[in-house]
């Protein structure tokens, strides 16, 4: 049992000199001041050192520490937060193992480690929490497309055009756009499909600048599916159906945009570039089991074509041209299809 608090050293001191008296008993004495024997000869112990303060508590921290870092890996595990503040220490442990030689200690060191230095908040620690993640079953068998919120600059707004494979995490795409209009992001898509090709399926919220307003088409949905690509809008107000765009949205914010000024959209575009190239090819992803996105992407077989051939129906379809105000014709009556696809064929079948 412990000492009083309050007379700790005056209760030991008493208790030495009553334990150094002629005949005193020991193991009576150990029982009045409600300690055990073993404490009773450490007290003698220490007062037969002669230390002046041999009464006082002496700190109860280990002469050694066997399994504390190094200052080596401490320093290393602190150089990767340094150059990546949003990273935990999933991500720096399985940095270190990939860069190397440094040993890298278990995750929870290094989180541990980053509290100490007091570059862990709490209240954002309390947010993370078990998810379920669901995936496409290859590369590019679906896309997801967002625009991450506007970012103001010195110059007026940028818009961040955000493209992310499903099945890989891995960012095809991060544009800085002055704007959210569809010959924007037609643009940008261009870019994208000729280096990567075309994806299967392209899903998008229900914003205005690509959503639909009272079940119409839009110009961009019907310039994807001119080119293959099948269009699927996530569920209103349901941003999980997107998830996967919605978190990389909020890594580009933590990685990149926290704190940052510009002073225009075009500066914008460099460390979009940086982080994109950092996030696919060095930053490990704890949906991939801690691999970069790079090891399970790959580009697609469907190229971009540069030149569209004619539309072809089936025969027996009855097909129509969509006039300028989205209508066609048939047996005397007029159908809307929609202004999206003025110009374009259509077909009936009946």
């Amino acid at each position: 049992m412990p000492w009083s608090e309050r007379t700790a050293m005056s209760q030991r001191e008493e208790f030495v000199g009553l334990a150094r008296a002629e005949g005193a008993n020991l193991a009576r004495l150990c029982e009045r001041f409600q300690i055990s024997r073993k404490t009773g000869y450490k007290w003698l112990a220490r007062a037969a050192s002669a230390a002046p303060d041999w009464a006082a508590d002496r700190s109860r921290r280990p002469r050694s520490s066997p399994w504390r870092c190094a200052a080596a890996v401490e320093q290393a595990v602190l150089a990767v937060r340094h150059n990546h503040p949003a990273w935990g220490g999933r991500k720096i442990r399985r940095r270190l193992q990939l860069d190397g030689p440094t040993p890298a200690p278990a995750a929870s060191t290094i989180t541990a480690l980053l509290r100490r230095h007091g570059l862990i908040d709490p209240a954002e620690s309390q947010k993370r929490g078990p998810m379920q993640r669901f995936e496409r079953g290859r590369p590019n068998e679906l896309w997801q497309m967002d625009f991450k919120g506007a970012l103001t600059t010195g110059a007026g707004p940028c818009h961040p055009l955000t493209v992310v494979d499903d099945y890989s995490r891995y960012a095809v795409c991060i544009q800085a756009c002055a704007d959210q209009r569809a010959a924007t992001v037609r643009s940008a898509l261009t870019g994208v499909f000729r280096r990567y090709g075309l994806p299967e399926r392209l899903r998008m919220d229900n914003g205005a600048c690509w959503g639909r307003v009272e079940s119409a088409w839009t110009l961009l949905e019907v310039w994807l599916i001119r080119r293959g690509i099948a269009i699927s809008h996530g569920r209103p107000y349901h941003p999980q159906t997107q998830g996967k765009c919605e978190r990389f949205n909020r890594t580009l914010k933590a990685e990149v945009l926290a704190g940052r000024h510009f002073g225009d959209v075009a500066a914008c575009q460099p460390p979009f570039d940086r982080f994109r190239h950092c996030y696919n090819h060095e930053r490990p992803h704890e949906a991939l089991a801690m691999e970069v996105p790079a090891s399970r992407y790959r580009v697609s077989v469907f190229a971009y074509p540069e030149r569209l051939g004619p539309i072809e129906y089936l025969e027996g379809d009855q097909v129509r041209r969509v006039g300028p105000a989205g209508y066609i014709s048939w047996r005397a009556r007029r159908y809307q299809v929609g202004r999206a696809f003025t110009g374009e064929p259509v077909a009936l079948r009946l």
